[in-house]
């Protein structure tokens, strides 16, 4: 453990967790899943946000390229929240998108039978991409849920002793 990590536990209460490993091997199978989702989001995001005409071409969503490129922005908005401290935001955020995408391809307007082939595949891959994300925000759940009773706060006032009694 290194010293800021043992730092930081002394800063803690009793009932905070403590830190138990840091660094990159510190993280676990989740994290790592949310990190690598995080990378592809940020990659396809630049690809939305570049190619918009060609993959408006290549589904059929001609003249619907300011969407294609506002999902690019979405995809790399997801991707920052999934690279953050707490992914699961991010991994969230994906989630929803996921959906949005599904339902846009489903209304794509295929003229030709190599759109419909390229819309067919799309869904595909965004519904295993969209699996992956729901598993992997599960697991984020589960592992960084906090363990015991919550804090009961109610009896503080917030001021430094006590409350002000009003004259």
């Amino acid at each position: 453990m290194t010293i800021l990590a043992r730092a930081a536990d002394r800063a803690r209460s009793a009932r905070e967790p403590r830190i138990l490993e840091t660094g990159r091997s510190s993280l676990r199978g989740p994290d790592r899943l949310a990190r690598g989702l995080g990378w592809f989001s940020i990659a396809l995001g630049v690809i939305e946000l570049l190619g918009a005409r060609r993959l408006a071409r290549a589904f059929g969503m001609q003249g619907a390229e300011w969407l294609i490129r506002s999902y690019g922005v979405r995809e790399i908005a997801s991707g920052l929240g999934a690279l953050s401290i707490n992914p699961a935001s991010g991994i969230a955020s994906r989630i929803g998108g996921d959906g949005l995408d599904l339902l846009t391809l489903m209304a794509a307007n295929c003229r030709t039978r190599k759109q419909r082939d390229n819309v067919e595949l799309a869904l595909l891959a965004v519904a295993g991409v969209s699996l992956l994300d729901l598993y992997c925000h599960q697991e984020l759940s589960s592992l960084h849920q906090r363990r015991g009773t919550a804090r009961d706060y109610r009896d503080r006032s917030g001021f430094p002793n006590g409350k002000p009694k009003l004259e």
